[in-house]
């Protein structure tokens, strides 16, 4: 890939592929001159951070938000090509070449900037290859699965909520839809698999488990359908599903209008609706949460472990046994002065602990607001913790 040079080409130009290959850089005329204007006004910013900043600054306007999706779109060109080169050689037996793994990257953009935090992210290209590879990754893993499947595997597989959206998609009404259900459900219930870990290769019902179904779904509906009429049926369901699940990459490289404009934005796919890949990554995302947060009590109750004894003994005066500063400080035989600042220095300590940890482990910058932030966590924390435990 021949590199950007300008701050002007880094913010107004995209990717091309020709043959599977990067073949060049299109540049959206209007996005370049937005850059031109500004590079006018402030001639002497020429770091590609300070410009990264700027326009996520005025995505997070719902003014400006639309072209500033544009310039950090093409500012991410670069992560999203060398984390698709990467990714892709990683599965070479998959039928999804370089082009479509940065179609499935770059679709991704919202949820980088809306996941971005610039305190506690080195840089908006690396937090962006993280987002895109691991979208890029999901999405083959499942591929790859979907297309060992049967089409009777795959909807045994499947969820009824998947099932639901899958036909949804595939533009049929609230009033069809629950028909398919039904007969889903008869299919799952009356054609079970002899051998379990085979259910992948599962072949076509016999001719008497179609006619058990078609019994089945007749007599919960006042219109009787043919075997044949349901097997079509579970068929159509099946593409459907595949379809929903794993979409056809489009083409990036479609110019529209008459001019050089380039809108590669507009053949981007809509973000209302969350896609599976979405979904995985939210998944993924609150498990690290509450991976971090069981991390961050094993802190909090190793650093408790180390306070003096009469500080742990505050502690569980006050956050368990609900006792005010003047009743801690008759029952410990000192002065509620000492009771205060005592428990002030309990409190800072273990502070400093998660401030130690999350610094080191999760390479956060200790700003004021987010020592502000921790402090108020931990508060929260020691008021569960001792409410919770058995001490």
């Amino acid at each position: 890939m021949q590199p950007r040079q300008s701050i002007i080409e880094i913010f107004s130009t995209f990717v091309q592929f020709e043959a599977d290959r990067f073949s060049g850089w299109a540049t959206e005329s209007r996005l370049r001159r937005s850059m031109q204007s500004c590079l006018q006004h402030t001639p002497k910013e020429t770091s590609e951070y300070f410009w990264a900043l700027y326009w996520y600054k005025f995505w997070q306007n719902a003014e400006t938000q639309f072209l500033a999706k544009q310039h950090l779109t093409a500012y991410l060109q670069e992560p999203c090509y060398w984390i698709s080169q990467k990714t892709a050689a990683s599965f070479v037996s998959t039928q999804y070449k370089l082009p479509d793994c940065f179609q499935i990257a770059i679709a991704q953009v919202d949820k980088v900037f809306k996941g971005f935090n610039p305190s506690q992210s080195s840089s908006l290209k690396n937090y962006a290859s993280i987002i895109f590879g691991s979208a890029i990754r999901e999405t083959l893993r499942q591929r790859q699965e979907v297309d060992i499947c049967t089409d009777w595997g795959l909807l045994r597989k499947i969820s009824q909520k998947r099932l639901d959206e899958s036909l949804q998609n595939a533009g049929l009404t609230l009033v069809e839809i629950p028909g398919y259900i039904l007969v889903w459900n008869c299919f799952k219930t009356l054609y079970i698999p002899t051998k379990a870990a085979n259910s992948r290769q599962l072949s076509r019902p016999d001719d008497l488990t179609w006619e058990a179904i078609a019994k089945a779904y007749n007599s919960q509906t006042n219109q009787p359908a043919t075997v044949q009429t349901i097997e079509k049926w579970l068929l159509n369901a099946a593409k459907a599903v595949r379809k929903y699940l794993y979409p056809t990459s489009g083409s990036l490289n479609v110019s529209k209008g008459e001019d050089d404009s380039y809108e590669m934005l507009d053949n981007l796919p809509g973000t209302e609706q969350p896609s599976l890949i979405q979904e995985i990554i939210a998944q993924e995302e609150e498990q690290a949460r509450t991976s971090q947060q069981a991390q961050i009590h094993q802190v909090l109750v190793g650093a408790i472990a180390q306070l003096e004894t009469q500080l742990q003994q505050i502690l569980y005066l006050y956050y368990k046994q609900k006792l005010n500063q003047d009743a801690i400080a008759q029952q410990l035989d000192i002065k509620q002065y000492t009771v205060s600042r005592r428990l002030t220095k309990a409190k800072e300590t273990l502070l400093k602990s998660v401030a130690s940890w999350s610094r080191d482990t999760l390479h956060i910058s200790l700003t004021s607001d987010i020592l502000k932030a921790m402090s108020t966590l931990i508060e929260d924390w020691l008021q569960n913790y001792y409410n919770d435990s058995e001490l």
